[in-house]
């Protein structure tokens, strides 16, 4: 069992930074993921990086603004977010994987943190 719990989020104007934390208990051997969910929108995949780290996956809309990484001494995973556009609003989720492979589907993601909010003002 792993349990996860984010923190990071905050308001930051457009063109800001930030950089959301998820701080992993029990076992810590899972690809992670970071998703977001504005609202009356459908939870989407943001990144993704393997255990290791070795291999990383970024959604089209973040590439080049955002980066994934983790270190496994602090059992962590981080998201930094640079040039954050209004539309970058939502709550950030962090989930873990169990399988070998970076995946970017919701329901291959087993375990779930409770979320952060971001928020982008224009």
């Amino acid at each position: 069992q792993v349990q996860l719990v984010e923190s990071g989020g905050g308001s930051v104007q457009a063109g800001g930074s930030l950089r959301l934390s998820c701080a992993a208990s029990g076992r810590t051997t899972y690809n992670m993921g970071w998703f977001r969910q504005a609202p009356g929108k459908e939870r989407e995949f943001v990144a993704a990086i393997t255990w290791s780290g070795g291999s990383t996956d970024y959604d089209d809309s973040v590439k080049g603004r955002f980066t994934i990484s983790r270190d496994n001494a602090k059992n962590t995973v981080y998201l930094q977010m640079n040039s954050l556009k209004p539309e970058d609003t939502a709550v950030y989720y962090c989930a873990a994987d169990l399988s070998a492979v970076l995946r970017r589907s919701r329901g291959a993601y087993d375990r779930w943190g409770q979320g952060t909010q971001v928020t982008v003002s224009s």
